[in-house]
């Protein structure tokens, strides 16, 4: 039997190395059972240059940057309801939660936490999943297929 969970965990590893992001590369896989529906990653919109004025000033960074799963779910360009969505190196943010939600997506695989900087936000996405009812599942952070 195939650990499909690990395998997609893993995939979005390597996704999440095309980013640019000097502090923080996350990258986001969905699916739909077996198949790989659309692939993302943190980094500026298509045709925005990501200089190092944007990348490594924090506050101008977080204005311009678009999350991995945001960019995952636009890049789909269908229908994600009842999709899978895996994450790493962390869970969504609240606000990727709610776009989450709101795109249909009914179960999200990611790792534990380790971001005391975003522990607040991930107390809220844990809050938004469960009363949505996304299956929210924490995995050993080093998957192996």
């Amino acid at each position: 039997m195939q650990d499909w969970d690990a395998r997609f965990l893993e995939m979005a590893i390597l996704v999440s190395k095309w980013s640019k992001d000097p502090s923080t590369q996350v990258g986001s896989v969905i699916t739909k059972g077996k198949f790989v529906v659309s692939l993302g990653f943190n980094g500026h919109p298509a045709g925005v240059h990501d200089s190092p004025d944007r990348l490594e000033n924090r506050e101008v960074k977080y204005r311009t940057i678009i999350h991995a799963e945001v960019n995952a779910i636009l890049s789909a360009g269908k229908d994600l309801h009842g999709c899978t969505l895996y994450v790493w190196p962390f869970m969504p943010c609240s606000q990727c939660a709610s776009i989450i939600i709101q795109a249909g997506i009914r179960r999200v695989v990611t790792v534990p936490n380790t971001s005391e900087r975003w522990a607040e936000s991930f107390r809220y996405t844990t809050e938004l999943f469960h009363e949505a009812g996304v299956e929210l599942i924490v995995r050993d952070p080093n998957p192996q297929p």
